[in-house]
């Protein structure tokens, strides 16, 4: 442990003791946002990005630990452990490292290097790599081991399971495999031809007879190739000069022989490379590169989601949500501002002129009865006319309202899942999309939290990643973004409940009960009387759940509850008490800005971080840290492609960054797009370094294609 712990410090330049101390608290069952949040003076103020790493590379070496182990215990079985062998394994520092020391000992298929040594020939192929014999001296070597019974009835029989012993030893020692994968990283090529019909594959015309060096391909190249292998469109192979590999090899096996290798060793030498080595090899590179375009792919869809989840909520809105259709209608939801479904009903805007007149009939009594506020447009089939409907009867009847586009996917999968039956029992499954549509924009995070993330749809191939790495990444956004932002008790779904930190999805579905029974939660501490949230539970959970009318008013803060007490002290140190808290809280917040929270934290005794946090809560009780973010784009007005033309600004929002640019919704039925290059006139690793998931730019249309339906936007002018 002393050794992973010190690994973790040098390689993360992270003290020791903040690395013990978390690694003690993550054992000990803590979540990591409850960590980040409420033990850093234990931490040292790690944040949870810092947590989450020491956490992964913790398991690494731990694993790597345990994997030396097992190898160390296999080779001393076979009693061919070396005093120089189990320092090599103890000093290595990555799996692929020990795996590759373990192959010559690793039990294998029997293979034909196998069956030559079942055949007695190990001491030739030894002889010929410490002796290289002539062509002569090699046939007087070979009729030494001529025997019939096991099949060795010529001396070719006999050199060639010679041989085959030897290539095997070339392609099993740890150096070689190093040296060879070294130089193909370095060198070699992924090449691409199309093996299937030009129009049926046109997706991946760009790929026909193409190359690129393999330390240069991007992430989202590498999958790609590798959907367009899979789909049986592309061959793909990697390629390198395989005269500057082999020429390599031989001068790392001349070693001490005097004299130039013999040509039989050197055509042991050639079998080696092309027939284990390199395909071996070039399987370990293609799985790497697909790891690394993975994790890439990965990345960026969770900081996207997480932009996405920490959306300014727009409340105080009467939301009307229109789920756009042509065949089926446009479905309307009207949601009163705390989310309660007020009306419903199917507005046909694009069948015959009495429908179209009964739309505007019936759109006209939804906003003026209801008195709506704003409406949220699902960006799906028939988006375009629904937008359009909307503009011009705001514009017809002068309506004090203003439009947003809202990305609803995932809508549908919501809408007939067990979760929206239950929350909307009486409403037709087709009319719940409208619901989401429009709670999405009072607040996306508790609403998309009810969506599997990765239908959300604001990533990069998400289809083509490993669904087990992508689902688990993204659960530790929502979760994180959860706790982040806190959630009401009364009102939260048991979507939003079950990534609270220490809350299972059968426990929040417990807390849902329970509050269905009690009608309300009046304290934290009625949580212990929940079925299967104990101690431990409720110390995770408690700080980031909030009621906004409790009998505490530190249960409406990020104050947990272990903290009360030196609140209470804090409070009575600047001159006031718990209950002047709700009738004096601009003079408290005043007092608290006044403050020296490091006298303070040494006056009660307390750590300096958490004095810190109490005083923020104070100072901004009930605060939503999402209003941070910028508001979302609202619109009264219509854009047409014929109002565009090269220069135009166009202000839009960011729908989705991706590792060649972003998407941006600019009003149209498509979506611009700004290409990296167009993304700024400074240097930068990756497009999200300058542009995030819901932000709103203004952009200079660059190029229009009417008839590839795109349309070029940039930054830089």
């Amino acid at each position: 442990m002393l050794e992973i712990i010190n690994s973790l410090a040098k390689e993360l330049q992270i003290k020791p003791f903040k690395i013990e101390a978390t690694l003690k608290l993550l054992d000990d069952g803590n979540t990591i946002p409850f960590i980040a949040r409420y033990r850093k003076e234990a931490t040292g103020e790690l944040d949870e990005e810092q947590i989450r790493t020491i956490e992964e590379r913790a398991s690494y070496l731990r694993n790597l630990t345990e994997r030396k182990s097992e190898i160390i215990a296999s080779i001393t079985a076979q009693d061919k452990l070396t005093p120089e062998l189990e320092i090599a394994i103890n000093n290595a520092t990555k799996l692929q490292e020990i795996e590759d020391l373990y192959l010559p000992y690793r039990p294998k298929k029997r293979t034909r290097a196998q069956i030559a040594r079942e055949r007695g020939l190990s001491p030739l192929a030894e002889t010929i790599i410490a002796q290289n014999p002539t062509q002569e001296q090699l046939k007087t070597l070979a009729t030494m081991y001529l025997n019939e019974e096991k099949e060795i009835q010529t001396i070719d029989d006999a050199l060639n399971g010679a041989s085959d012993i030897i290539a095997e030893t070339i392609a099993d020692s740890a150096d070689i495999r190093e040296l060879i994968r070294r130089n193909l990283w370095q060198n070699g090529l992924i090449t691409t031809e199309l093996i299937n019909d030009q129009q049926e594959a046109k997706d991946f015309l760009m790929y026909s007879d193409y190359s690129e060096a393999i330390r240069q391909l991007p992430s989202h190249r590498i999958l790609a190739i590798n959907r367009g292998e899979n789909k049986k469109f592309l061959k793909v192979n990697l390629t390198i000069a395989t005269e500057n590999i082999l020429a390599k090899l031989e001068r790392k096996l001349q070693g001490t022989h005097a004299h130039p290798l013999s040509e039989f060793y050197l055509s042991a030498i050639a079998d080696s490379y092309k027939r284990l080595l390199f395909p071996s090899l070039e399987r370990e590179i293609r799985s790497e590169l697909t790891d690394k375009a993975e994790k890439q792919a990965i990345t960026v869809f969770a900081q996207n989601l997480r932009q996405l989840l920490l959306t300014q909520p727009l409340t105080g809105h009467i939301v009307l949500g229109l789920d756009p259709g042509y065949r089926t209608g446009c479905k309307a939801a009207v949601i009163g501002k705390q989310g309660q479904v007020l009306a419903t009903d199917a507005l046909y805007l694009t069948g015959s002129e009495y429908q179209r007149s009964q739309a505007e009939l019936k759109f006209l009594d939804l906003v003026q009865t209801h008195q709506v506020t704003l409406i949220s447009i699902g960006n799906g089939t028939a988006s375009y006319e629904t937008e359009e409907f909307t503009a011009q009867m705001i514009e017809k009847h002068n309506l004090d309202i203003a439009y947003i586009i809202t990305n609803e996917a995932g809508a549908s999968v919501y809408s007939a899942s067990k979760l929206a039956r239950e929350e909307m029992p009486d409403l037709d499954v087709s009319l719940r999309g409208a619901v989401s549509i429009a709670r999405r924009v009072q607040d996306p995070l508790a609403e998309l939290v009810k969506i599997e993330s990765k239908a959300i749809g604001v990533g990069q191939y998400q289809h083509d990643v490993n669904q087990k790495n992508l689902t688990q990444t993204l659960s530790t956004v929502v979760e994180s973004c959860v706790n982040h932002v806190g959630v009401e008790l009364n009102t939260a779904s048991s979507a939003l409940l079950s990534y609270v930190s220490g809350i299972s999805a059968s426990v929040a579905n417990n807390v849902i009960a329970w509050r269905n029974t009690n009608k309300v939660f009046t304290s934290r501490k009625e949580l212990l009387k929940v079925p299967r949230l104990g101690p431990a539970a409720f110390t995770q959970c408690a700080g980031f759940l909030r009621i906004k009318d409790a009998n505490n008013p530190l249960d409406n803060t990020g104050i947990h509850p272990e903290s009360y007490k030196l609140t209470e002290a804090l409070l009575k140190e600047l001159g006031f008490t718990l209950q002047d808290f709700k009738t004096q809280e601009n003079d408290i917040k005043e007092a608290v800005l006044a403050s020296n929270a490091k006298e303070l934290a040494s006056k009660l005794d307390a750590g300096e971080p958490t004095v810190i946090d109490i005083m923020n809560a104070l100072a901004n009780p009930g605060r939503d840290p999402r209003t941070d973010a910028p508001p979302p784009l609202t619109r009264q007005k219509l854009t047409k492609l014929s109002d565009l033309k090269i220069g135009s600004i166009m202000r839009g929002k960011v729908q989705n960054v991706v590792d060649f640019g972003a998407f941006v919704d600019i009003g149209l039925k498509t979506s611009g797009f700004i290409h990296r290059s167009e993304l700024s006139k400074k240097h930068f690793k990756h497009p999200l370094d300058v542009i995030a998931v819901g932000e709103i730019v203004d952009a200079t249309v660059i190029s229009i294609d009417e008839e590839r339906n795109r349309i070029g936007l940039s930054l830089k002018q």
